[in-house]
């Protein structure tokens, strides 16, 4: 059993052997309880079922704000499934608990409806695979075309810059 640590928090993930369609329906429907436990309607979300894709992605509405996590980390999209309802749950239960405000909560969780094609725009920025997780190798990219592109160089371009600072960013964002 793998130990993950997400957004603060740490659990355990086993690795899916079979079922993977009757265990993905079971993870949506408790996706869709833990944040039924905040007030909200099963019309209020958006979780597909997309067994042959790897990423797996939970969007919400709350308080007319776009909330959205994924996670494409494990091998397969059951597993990465699993991760996103174990991050709201926690998530949810520190709102309930008052560890978080709903601020935070929904600040943690608050993106663009274009999210998915702003991380792939930033990983063609930083020249990285389109499906690349390793933030170590993101951010290792990320200082090599800051530092080529950085206003004080001789060949620097603020605009690109910029371009780049936001890119890394919205990986940050996404792979913390």
């Amino acid at each position: 059993m793998t130990t993950i640590k997400i957004k603060g928090h740490e659990f355990a993930v086993a690795a899916a052997k079979g079922s993977f369609d009757r265990r993905a329906l079971q993870y949506k429907n408790k996706i869709i309880a833990a944040l039924g436990m905040i007030g909200l309607s099963e019309d209020d979300m958006e979780i597909e079922l997309k067994a042959a894709f790897k990423s797996a992605p939970a969007s919400w509405y709350l308080n007319r704000n776009y909330l959205h996590y994924s996670y494409k980390s494990a091998r397969k999209y059951v597993e990465n499934l699993y991760v996103v309802l174990k991050v709201i749950e926690l998530e949810v239960d520190a709102l309930l608990a008052g560890r978080k405000t709903p601020e935070e909560f929904i600040s943690e969780f608050s993106e663009e409806r274009d999210v998915e094609h702003r991380r792939r725009a930033a990983r063609e920025i930083l020249g990285v695979d389109a499906d690349s997780i390793d933030l170590q190798h993101i951010d290792s990219k990320y200082k090599e075309l800051a530092k080529k592109h950085h206003p004080d160089m001789p060949d620097g371009n603020t605009e690109k810059f910029k371009q780049i600072n936001h890119a890394h960013k919205v990986l940050r964002r996404e792979l913390q």
